[in-house]
């Protein structure tokens, strides 16, 4: 099962809110306590260019307080805050996803399927209450990710309560200009380049595991704020066994961001780069793809 530590960010909160005429209505329970936590946070400088670079989770439940100490600190000294993308407006994202979350030949999903494929997808769409057919026109893995995030809801998680969701209303207030390394449609081909196999093994996948969903996202969250990066970036390689999604998902990405990290020192300033925590952890993560060019990445402690 694919965490929501490496998924594309802005992605989650729009299959969200896309999913919302499908989705059951989830009762919002009273707010709960604030649970304290330390994500890992990294800095990398020369003489006049610093960046800061902080694994974000995109969605988490209510009451999570991690805008603190030194990564409030260090938003507060940068210049501006770097996303994986800017947010666009709904109806652009309504536009994307149906250029590259349907299928544009028109054959149903479920009949991409084998018989067994077929009840456990139905099975684990029962459960977290979305009807199958409505997601007859979808590619596999559009379908997945949203099976992902409505499960999720149901636990009480919230796109809203994420981590780039806060630092975005906090840029705004401070002004603070809010750029990405990657647009909406870049994320959305993504997934729409995997190959059939590759989408449907995601999604049957995260049915099976639709169970142990919550329970599996909680010990995440729970290493995230800890923080243990190499304990998150173990539980997740273990999650994720097919090495074509890693690469797509993950891999690629992060080189491309280390690159970007690369040229941006060659400019004046300070930022702060929030990007899901799976990328900052892990062999091939962005810390460690960075040595290639002879930048260090080094751990804040606070």
């Amino acid at each position: 099962m694919m965490s929501i530590f490496g998924k594309p960010a802005r992605l989650l909160k729009a299959l969200g809110a896309l999913s919302l005429a499908a989705a059951p209505t989830v009762a919002q329970d009273a707010p709960a306590p604030v649970k304290d936590v330390d994500p890992a946070l990294w800095v990398v400088q020369d003489a006049d260019t610093k960046i800061y670079m902080f694994g974000t989770v995109h969605i988490l439940k209510p009451g999570m307080g991690w805008f603190d100490e030194e990564v409030k600190a260090a938003f507060d000294r940068s210049d501006r805050l770097v996303l994986e993308l800017v947010e666009p407006d709904m109806a652009t994202t309504q536009q994307l996803f149906g250029k590259y979350g349907i299928d544009q030949s028109g054959k149903p999903l479920t009949s991409k399927m084998t018989e067994e494929e077929r009840a456990i997808y139905a099975k684990a769409m029962e459960k977290v209450g979305l009807p199958v057919a409505a997601f007859e026109p979808l590619d596999p893995w559009a379908a997945a990710v949203t099976m992902q995030v409505v499960g999720l809801q149901k636990s009480g998680f919230n796109v809203n309560s994420g981590v780039e969701t806060q630092l975005t209303a906090a840029a705004k207030a401070a002004n603070k200009p809010i750029i990405g390394v990657e647009t909406m449609e870049q994320q959305l081909q993504i997934f729409d380049n995997l190959s059939q196999e590759t989408q449907l093994r995601f999604l049957v996948e995260g049915a099976k595991g639709v169970d142990d969903l919550n329970a599996m996202m909680d010990n995440m969250v729970d290493l995230w704020g800890q923080p243990d990066p190499e304990g998150l970036a173990k539980l997740m390689n273990e999650g994720m066994t097919d090495p074509k999604l890693f690469a797509a998902l993950l891999t690629n990405r992060n080189a491309q961001w280390a690159h970007w990290i690369n040229k941006q020192l060659e400019k004046p300033g300070t930022s702060f780069m929030a990007v899901g925590a799976g990328h900052l952890s892990g062999t091939t993560s962005v810390p460690e793809l960075l040595k290639a060019y002879g930048i260090e990445a080094k751990r804040i402690a606070y």
